[in-house]
């Protein structure tokens, strides 16, 4: 089925199911649970970063892979600029940018302001699976990126 034959009100629907996705990601990345971001791919999802050639394939994989974020970590990330492009009934893109806010050895309180760690874009394929949009794949692609600061606790020894 291509787009021009999807009801007005079918093509809203998905390309808000995609957007969703794309929202809910960063949050469980930043307020919830890390490996939960592993439910919101299809079973044989995959997470590729073609810097630094990593690619992460399947639920399980993704799943360590995201749990595996340190404890002490505090991020947020702002994302916009969401361009969903449904391109059939079951199968839809989008490009979204995003910026990461990140510290390790976050204890409490707030945080000096900093530059981002990150800027880049999301290029993202889904797939619609019965009746549940997932991401199918995540390419993240990164222009401006660096190491992630380590706060340092002078009362520590």
């Amino acid at each position: 089925m291509s787009t021009e034959a999807l009801d007005p009100i079918e093509r809203l629907l998905a390309e808000r199911a995609c957007e969703r996705l794309i929202v809910e990601f960063v949050r469980r990345l930043d307020l919830g649970d890390p490996g939960s971001v592993a439910d919101l791919f299809t079973p044989d999802g995959v997470w590729e970063w073609p810097h630094g050639d990593r690619r992460v394939e399947g639920r399980e994989a993704l799943r360590r892979y995201f749990g595996s974020r340190p404890k002490d970590r505090l991020s947020r990330r702002m994302s916009t600029n969401i361009l969903v492009t449904v391109n059939s009934a079951w199968a839809a893109t989008a490009t979204s940018y995003f910026a990461t806010y990140r510290v390790d050895g976050y204890t409490d309180g707030m945080v000096p302001p900093t530059l981002p760690a990150n800027v880049g874009h999301y290029e993202d394929t889904f797939r619609k699976v019965e009746d549940t949009w997932f991401l199918a794949n995540r390419v993240t692609l990164l222009p401006f990126g660096g190491e992630t600061v380590r706060l340092s606790h002078p009362d520590q020894s």
